[in-house]
């Protein structure tokens, strides 16, 4: 145990602190907006003010928020007194970099929480209780590197895991990536694969183009007179530069509608007309838009003939019977019932003559671009929503061309990235899917090939050791958070937890050993972003950490040394070091970019890839001769021989309509009606931020209800409500809005479940409801597709 006068010092240190920030207090409360100052100079590494005395440094966040939006971070005597951004006037219109929204302008608040954790600590009562003591950060590293020896030699190395961490996402430098390293370096580890975000439609998408990128760089849609929103939600959810460039599409004419159960901020800031429909059913509503569209005559038939495989029965490949091709599907030729829109609206929910009014518009308005988000996806349909987006953009001609999209995935290739840590090369040959963790730790011979096992037949031992560093998955963000936290409460099976983080989340109180993490004002990385968007940003120290916080890779440096492998895990370098090689390997990796040096970058700040406009797949429809697609088939596969060959219903060859586990039309509405969803909201990433009492009052955690379901039930605005199904129950105020349709109920991701001792939640956690069941295809997370019943509380 450190000794008092260290304690006493922390605690004045905190004090002079606070006296600062409240005396400069009028600063903090200034308007967020950049001077004309700062306008002149907006990449000057510290550009001072007041005498000197104040230092405004440009840097972004490396949490997991897709737009590393530009933050001027406003320092004075080594304190951060507020937060700023560029103005408008400062954007480059050939690569526009994210202004900060609510969140970005709220990191201060965050960094400088009173809660954050403060010293190493171990766990002292029950797993899960949250009671811990403080111990030095020598005892916690000797106590990793131990465990490590010990459990490795008894399980061996595939018994080490290191879950999933977005805290730390879109930096170049991660505590996760450098743990594997060491992990690496001495024996291997467990590896899991597929991504909770997007890791559905990734999959799928290369079902029809060979590919999984399928989208353009957003400059391209400069001039599309039709967007079609397909549960994307960027308003919130933020991709990097998309809002910028549908504002200016907004302003300049394009028309938006956007296909959502949720009346969104998207909606409302950018809609011409809004399609809400019942979750799950998005591929009812695709099918009856392609019925529409090819009887009417509105396809692209010479698009169609040259470029798809699939689309009748003179196009199919051999070996598949009739009809099983779109046309037979769409005109009932095996089941005997046309998918018309009438047929579409008894099971989506929409208005036939809107269904038509939507197929015609999306067929007839030359190019349109539909762009899906990654919602819909992370349903148990989600692969096959995924790829029926993509068959309509076929039909209608928009691969490939300016203007156009073609759906899907939407990630684009053009995209430049950081290079990251040399990985050395994994020992242990098994992966998991990210589903199955749980049952890994559990039982780790009831994973199966069938569920997404490769590189082996059986795994050769439970999860034993687990690292959650910079991650609130292990009992917020996982589906199905009881069955979780079952397994996680039972030391007979993992036998050693260690989490790092910023706070005491729901899931550090399930670690064995519990460190205080930096945040990225107390570190150095490259910020990178989601989207379309393509630049890189310095995000650099800023501030020294207080109390003991220490950055993950530092702690791991001292735990290799005791493992005898230092030398070779940091190859000399610090922090910085680091940030700097992996700059500078990025440099040689893409020479044709001209990147500055590191000594440049820190004056610079960033980097913008001015790149031409680039349109997915315009080579393969320019010149498919020489650019076939990537498919078995050279050609844009509507139906899919590979998922034929796999015969499983739930991912049909032809991408269509299935009724889903937990939709509408699954027998168990019986017991619970309403369909529960989830969205990004405009106050945190994830789980990210929640903790954040400025960004708490930005959007309360609520439950959104129909007004015509609340009467139903006897509710009104303002009640508590318990919303439960068989997996969990949690109880939260309602907010009755039409901004929710009839039979659906939402409420935002990433609260922190508040358990009370009958475990029933009081944060609006919905993990305490979703299922953990998984895709087919991708063997990925549906957490979105759940069935709840609401009563007043």
């Amino acid at each position: 145990m450190d000794n008092p006068d260290k304690q006493e010092r922390c605690k004045l240190s905190l004090v002079s602190r606070r006296a600062f920030l409240q005396a400069t207090s009028a600063l903090i409360t200034l308007p967020f907006v950049s001077s004309s100052a700062h306008a002149q100079n907006p990449t000057a590494v510290a550009m001072e003010e007041m005498g000197g005395h104040e230092k405004i440094i440009p840097t972004c966040s490396t949490f997991d928020c897709g737009g590393k939006c530009d933050i001027r971070a406003h320092l004075r005597e080594g304190v951060v007194t507020r937060i700023t951004t560029l103005a408008d006037d400062e954007l480059d219109p050939q690569m526009p970099i994210m202004r900060a929204c609510v969140r970005g302008r709220g990191y201060r608040k965050f960094v400088y929480h009173p809660d954050r954790l403060k010293y190493p600590m171990k766990r002292v009562g029950k797993r899960g209780e949250g009671k811990f003591e403080r111990i030095s950060w020598d005892e916690a590293t000797t106590l990793i590197a131990q465990n490590i020896k010990t459990i490795t030699a008894k399980y061996g190395p595939a018994s080490r895991y290191m879950h999933v961490g977005t805290a730390v996402s879109g930096g170049t430098f991660s505590g996760d990536a450098m743990a594997k390293r060491l992990l690496n370096l001495t024996g291997g580890y467990l590896e899991y694969y597929h991504s909770v975000s997007l890791g559905n439609t990734a999959a799928a998408t290369p079902y029809t183009y060979g590919v999984a990128a399928s989208g353009n760089s957003l400059d391209t849609l400069s001039e599309t007179k039709l967007v079609i929103l397909w549960g994307h939600n960027p308003t919130e959810t933020i991709f990097g530069h998309t809002n910028h460039y549908f504002q200016k599409m907004k302003q300049n004419g394009t028309r938006f509608i956007v296909v959502d159960p949720r009346y969104s901020d998207t909606v409302s800031s950018l809609a011409d007309q809004w399609i809400p429909l019942l979750p799950t059913t998005d591929n009812a509503l695709m099918d009856a838009m392609m019925y529409v569209i090819i009887s009417e005559g509105l396809h692209d038939k010479a698009f169609i003939d040259k470029y798809a495989l699939g689309f009748d029965e003179s196009s199919m490949p051999e070996g598949v019977p009739a009809n099983e091709s779109l046309m037979a599907y769409l005109f009932g030729d095996k089941d005997g019932v046309p998918k018309t829109p009438e047929w579409a609206e008894k099971i989506t929910h929409v208005p036939a003559q809107t269904i038509r009014q939507l197929a015609r518009d999306y067929a007839t308005t030359k190019p349109a671009a539909l762009i899906q988000g990654w919602g819909p996806q992370r349903h148990i349909c989600g692969e096959r929503t995924a790829r029926g987006s993509t068959l309509l953009a076929t039909i209608t001609g928009n691969v490939g061309i300016k203007g156009g999209w073609a759906a899907g995935y939407g990630g684009s290739a053009n995209r430049k990235f950081c290079v990251g840590p040399e990985m050395p090369e994994n020992p242990v040959k098994a992966k998991i899917s990210i589903m199955n963790w749980v049952q890994a730790a559990d039982d780790a011979s009831k994973v199966t090939p069938q569920d997404g096992l490769k590189g082996v037949e059986k795994l050769d031992s439970n999860i034993r050791l687990l690292f959650s560093l910079a991650g609130n998955y292990l009992a917020n963000q996982n589906p199905d958070l009881h069955q979780a936290v079952k397994v996680l409460e039972d030391e007979s099976k993992i036998e050693f937890i260690v989490v790092s983080d910023l706070y005491m989340t729901p899931s550090a109180k399930y670690a064995d050993l519990l460190l205080p993490e930096t945040s990225f004002m107390e570190r150095w990385n490259i910020g990178e972003t989601w989207g379309t968007a393509s630049y890189l940003i310095l995000s650099e120290k800023l501030i020294e950490p207080e109390f003991e916080r220490r950055n993950d890779y530092d702690w791991l440096r001292d735990v290799a040394k005791k493992l005898g492998v230092e030398a070779e895990f940091s190859q000399g370098r610090d922090q910085k070091g680091w940030v700097e090689h992996i700059w500078e390997q990025t440099r040689l990796a893409m020479p044709d970019e001209n990147l500055p040096d590191f000594a440049t970058l820190q004056k610079t700040r960033r980097h913008l890839f001015k790149s031409a406009p680039y349109v997915a797949f315009e080579d393969n429809i320019r010149d498919p001769a020489n650019h076939p697609f990537p498919t078995p088939s050279g050609k844009i596969e509507i139906f899919s021989k590979r998922l034929y060959d796999m015969q499983d219903p739930e991912i049909p060859a032809l991408s269509h309509y299935v009724p889903a586990f937990e939709g509408p039309e699954d027998p168990l509405t019986a017991k619970y009606s309403l369909q529960l969803i989830t969205w990004k909201g405009k106050n945190r990433a994830n789980s990210t931020q929640y903790a954040n009492p400025w960004l708490q009052e930005v959007q309360t955690q609520k439950l959104w209800l129909n007004p015509l379901d609340a009467q139903q039930r006897g509710i009104k605005e303002g009640d508590r409500v318990r919303i439960y199904n068989d997996r969990g129950v949690s109880v939260i105020p309602v907010e009755i809005t039409p901004r929710i349709i009839p039979g659906v109920v939402a409420m935002q991701a990433g609260a922190w479940w508040q358990p009370d001792a009958q475990g029933v939640d009081h944060g609006g956690c919905a993990n305490v409801l979703s299922s953990a069941r998984i895709t087919a295809l991708a063997k990925g997370n549906a957490h979105q597709t759940m069935l709840v019943e609401v009563e007043k509380a």
